[in-house]
């Protein structure tokens, strides 16, 4: 009875694992869709100031490495599985109420293995959304990094609503 009322007191957020799947499924599907239509480093307008364009990144966020020697490679992979095992076992604890922190998890988590999977099996991340003006372009992207920077966003925004949370929660 102690652990069904532990567990009823926490609430699973486990529930949440759904929104990482979605997110890898419309990561990998988006990418394989690039990758078949796109022409390598051409870009094809869709609106102005917005094009898509197929690249392929080795390194991390904004090509951070992509020069290194290929052993950032792995160690980008395990990274993300050390930060993917954290952010399981951080949802798995959350409580009831922390429905944003789930759903911020989640979309990080999702984004991080969508990414993963393209190291592992191609040894570069597919990045095809490209934002532009007139002679600045913006890095290429993908889905999965769009989920984990709304993700990285609702946790930046998640600890300054926090102290009203505590505070109507009569804990502080």
């Amino acid at each position: 009875m102690d652990a069904a009322m532990t567990r009823e007191q926490t609430g699973t957020k486990l529930k949440w694992l759904w929104l990482a799947v979605a997110v890898i499924a419309i990561d990998l599907g988006t990418k394989a869709m690039a990758t078949a239509m796109l022409t390598y480093g051409q870009p094809v307008p869709v609106l102005p100031l917005f094009n898509l364009t197929l690249l392929h990144n080795t390194g991390a966020a904004f090509s951070f490495l992509a020069d290194a020697a290929g052993w950032q490679r792995w160690f980008f992979v395990a990274l993300a599985v050390v930060v993917s095992v954290v952010l399981v076992y951080w949802l798995k604890g959350l409580k009831r109420h922390e429905t944003w922190t789930a759903i911020a998890i989640a979309l990080i988590l999702g984004g991080a293995i969508g990414n993963v999977y393209d190291r592992v099996v191609h040894g570069y991340v597919v990045d095809f959304l490209h934002f532009y003006w007139q002679d600045w372009h913006f890095p290429a992207f993908n889905l999965a990094d769009t989920a984990i920077t709304i993700g990285a966003g609702m946790m930046i925004l998640d600890m300054f609503r926090k102290p009203d949370d505590e505070a109507a929660d009569g804990s502080n």
